[in-house]
């Protein structure tokens, strides 16, 4: 089965009416209606035939639809049993879901094979994006995202050092994955519409990632809390921090009154690599 096309306003009014479900705004249920946004994210998503796929959220199944045709192995996870069970009846065995929590399960069903290439591509819900992200990035590690989000979001995600949005996830996120295309997408692409713009991201996997091990992610998290105060003062007693910031300081020429925001991101990364040691 191939499942449905993309949706009207109408025509998903209507669905959500014979399913009796009602959007869930918590759960951030907007669900897509722009075929040419659908189109968009699959051009980006440039997908291998029978590579698996990733899918988080597929709600009604507008963007499952596409990557089903694509000839690609879905693996989606669904936390609304009602679309789930929707998904189920649509697609049958061309998905394989699971229903669960997506930041407990960020590949879904997916389990690859050590070096086995994949891909994620998804239509986030706004409230997980972030837990999602550093969760995905605890795991194997897809070659290519292609991720709806809210437009503020992807903005934290891809924030240079000095810009204030830069947090604890974008340093986790920029280590792994550069950015490799962007996209505006306006509220009116979903309904209900959001009351905030959104934005397709492509992130492509670097070539030698680096990820951060827990303990550093833990002191990562810690210092982005106390983002105003300066790193020398706030850090200078702690025993992994204070190394690193001693190093980084040599290294990269840092001022001692920096705050964290405006560390470079090499300078976070050699934290990862102490932490290693």
């Amino acid at each position: 089965m191939n499942g449905p096309a993309a949706l009207s306003p109408a025509a998903t009014r209507a669905l959500l009416e014979r399913l009796g479900h009602k959007p869930r705004k918590k759960l951030g249920q907007n669900f897509l209606i722009d075929g040419n946004i659908v189109r968009k994210s699959m051009a980006f998503a440039a997908l291998r035939l029978g590579e698996p796929v990733v899918e988080v959220g597929p709600g009604l199944g507008t963007l499952t639809g596409a990557l089903v045709a694509a000839g690609v192995r879905v693996h989606a996870v669904e936390f609304d049993p009602r679309l789930a069970g929707y998904i189920e009846e649509a697609f049958g065995e061309s998905v394989d879901l699971l229903c669960g929590d997506a930041v407990q399960h960020p590949l879904g069903t997916l389990r690859p094979p050590h070096g086995e290439p994949f891909s994620v591509v998804a239509n986030l819900p706004y409230a997980i994006t972030s837990p999602w992200i550093e969760a995905l990035l605890s795991g194997p590690l897809p070659r290519r995202m292609v991720l709806m989000m809210q437009k503020e979001a992807a903005d934290r995600l891809t924030a240079r050092p000095g810009e204030g949005s830069a947090g604890a996830v974008s340093i986790f996120l920029q280590s792994a994955y550069h950015g490799e295309d962007r996209h505006a997408v306006s509220r009116n692409c979903f309904y209900p519409a959001p009351a905030v713009d959104s934005t397709l991201l492509v992130l492509a996997l670097r070539k030698a990632p680096l990820r951060f091990p827990r303990e550093s992610r833990v002191a990562v998290r810690r210092v982005f809390t106390q983002r105003r105060k300066q790193l020398g003062t706030l850090v200078k007693s702690d025993a992994l921090l204070g190394p690193w910031w001693d190093e980084a300081r040599e290294r990269f020429r840092l001022s001692p009154t920096l705050r964290a925001e405006a560390v470079p991101l090499g300078a976070w990364q050699l934290l990862a690599s102490l932490d290693e040691t």
